[in-house]
């Protein structure tokens, strides 16, 4: 049975669909989880730090399967990351003590990276119990942060991998199409920002983001082996958020998502207006994002 399939921006063709059968018919005994990441090897399909795009090669096969294109293998246990079955996150108390002074009364903030440290679990519960999105597990390439002063926690920040498509970024970074696929991995989306109810200080929430534009690139490197260039972030006018921070640390407004998802087939809102805001981490970041070679 030939066909093609359209996923995650990519075209996979018959050639394609076909290697992946052989893949399955020879390990047709093998987990679906080593089907993928054998598929990965084949194809030496891996992310700049040199992991294998494992996750994204589950959710090729996934798709395929569903459009009858493949048939896997038994599933030998339930997907963790199914997000039906997600376990919440456990709840950690924290000092709710208001905190309501100067900025400069709580310096030095500082904002550690949390993931596989003691920290991500109160990362966690703080996003799950405060934040009005709670939390989810990030897809494809993340960082979360905590900020924290004198030992006690102010917040959260969370980024990770940015979406394939947006009108008013893209135009607003004059890439082209194929541009655009090549560099995206230098492109990461604010996901989360919380400031913790009880802490009210003034100026604050632009500060954290002052501290995060001048260190992510580096963490991003460390951790994926490359750079990030632009930020982005949406914000939900919806519900009285208007990006009071990000304007105030010198974001740029690009304009309005249009409110249809990745997943949309109807090409009509189905979804609140986003307002989008991005922030250049280099001058040059057009050019390094628009040329292969930089």
């Amino acid at each position: 049975m030939d066909g093609q399939i359209r996923y995650r921006g990519k075209i996979y063709n018959s050639k394609e669909i076909n290697e992946i059968r052989e893949v399955i018919a020879v390990h047709r005994d093998r987990s679906r989880w080593f089907i993928s990441r054998e598929i990965c090897r084949q194809w030496d399909w891996r992310q700049p730090n040199g992991i294998l795009k494992d996750m994204i090669c589950r959710g090729l096969l996934l798709r395929l399967e569903a459009q009858k294109l493949i048939e896997l293998p038994p599933a030998k246990i339930p997907s963790p990351y199914l997000l039906s079955g997600r376990r919440k996150p456990a709840l950690i108390e924290v000092d709710q003590t208001p905190i309501e002074s100067k900025l400069s009364d709580l310096k030095p903030i500082e904002l550690p990276t949390v993931r596989r440290t003691p920290l991500e679990k109160l990362y966690k519960s703080l996003i799950e119990q405060y934040h009005y999105l709670g939390y989810s597990r990030p897809v494809g390439e993340h960082l979360e942060y905590l900020a924290m002063s004198a030992g006690r926690p102010l917040g959260c920040i969370g980024w990770c991998s940015a979406p394939r498509h947006i009108g008013c970024r893209d135009r607003y970074l004059s890439w082209t199409k194929e541009q655009r696929i090549r560099s995206l991995s230098r492109v990461v989306t604010n996901t989360r920002f919380l400031i913790l109810p009880w802490v009210k200080v003034p100026h604050l929430a632009s500060h954290l983001l002052g501290g995060m534009a001048r260190r992510v690139s580096a963490d991003w490197e460390r951790v994926y082996h490359h750079e990030v260039v632009w930020l982005e972030t949406f914000v939900d006018p919806e519900r009285g958020f208007k990006g009071t921070c990000y304007k105030a640390a010198n974001w740029i407004y690009l304009g309005q998502t249009t409110g249809r998802g990745k997943n949309d087939q109807t090409h009509k809102a189905n979804r609140s207006l986003k307002a989008v805001w991005g922030y250049p981490l280099r001058r040059d970041f057009r050019q390094v994002l628009c040329d292969p070679l930089l």
